[in-house]
């Protein structure tokens, strides 16, 4: 037990050393986490034998809602609303168009089935969120027309299309394909996320705190409440945890200093967790 505690000690420290090295030499940091992860694993020098999937699919999922939740949060509407339709498209029509091209490829290059090829390509064709948020954000980077924006937006969007071609291929994989419900849980995706999103922020207005800190900790709570809710639903728990962020995000709250920094050190352990996990 000891030994366990004083390994996982040594882990943080290490995170945190070479996220500053990182930092300074321009090496992206998220890949650091990687190496440090290969480097700890069966076959790094602290040769931890790790097969755990249930547990690296609970830590991720759950490292993905605050993640998803803290981008959506730092997200400033009023500049993201004039590229709006651009994101939209992106996320949509981008992650197709990139299913459907890589699909192909796949197909003329391994000759393997058609719609295998077309799952693989949906699987890919997303943004990684949790990249994009910690790409732009580190960095401050000053893309110019409002790209910044747009590249956010799309990338805590995007998961519905994705999600949806996903399910198409397997129905088709699998011999069940039914347009029908497919477009039902699109739908269903996008309406549970926005009044999740919605249903939080009264929440939130209706309570008042008298202990500094409280609210810090709702806020949390918020976050996994608008993912299990939508989740139970039938709906998209990462686009509603999103979209709560982004309502929570853009609204006036006392001590919102507080929540800023919380979720700056909480999302950067989790981009850690995720990586070092993967």
């Amino acid at each position: 037990m000891n030994f366990n505690l004083l390994l996982i000690t040594l882990i943080i420290f290490s995170c945190i050393f070479f996220n500053k090295i990182s930092f300074r030499f321009g090496i992206p940091t998220l890949f650091v986490f990687i190496l440090l992860g290969m480097a700890f694993g069966s076959d790094g020098f602290a040769r931890i034998s790790f097969n755990n999937f249930a547990l690296s699919e609970t830590v991720c999922s759950v490292a993905l809602i605050f993640i998803m939740f803290y981008g959506g949060f730092g997200t400033n509407w009023k500049m993201a609303r004039p590229v709006a339709r651009q994101s939209i498209l992106l996320s949509t029509a981008g992650v197709f168009l990139t299913a459907l091209f890589l699909g192909l490829f796949l197909f003329l290059l391994l000759r393997r089935e058609l719609w295998l090829c077309f799952l693989t390509g949906s699987t890919l064709a997303s943004t990684d969120a949790a990249s994009v948020f910690s790409v732009l954000r580190s960095r401050k980077l000053d893309l110019k027309e409002n790209t910044a924006s747009i590249l956010e937006l799309e990338s805590g969007s995007n998961d519905p299309m994705a999600y949806m071609l996903t399910l198409v291929c397997l129905s088709f994989l699998t011999g069940k394909a039914d347009v029908g419900s497919i477009l039902r849980l699109l739908t269903a995706q996008l309406v549970f996320g926005v009044l999740c999103g919605l249903l939080s922020y009264r929440i939130l207005k209706s309570v008042s705190f008298e202990v500094d800190g409280f609210d810090v900790i709702f806020i949390a709570g918020i976050a996994l409440f608008s993912y299990a809710l939508s989740a139970a639903l039938g709906g998209n728990g990462y686009l509603s945890t999103y979209l709560t962020g982004i309502i929570l995000g853009n609204v006036k709250m006392s001590g919102k200093k507080n929540i800023v920094h919380f979720f700056d050190g909480l999302t950067g352990l989790m981009q850690i967790a995720v990586f070092f996990l993967l």
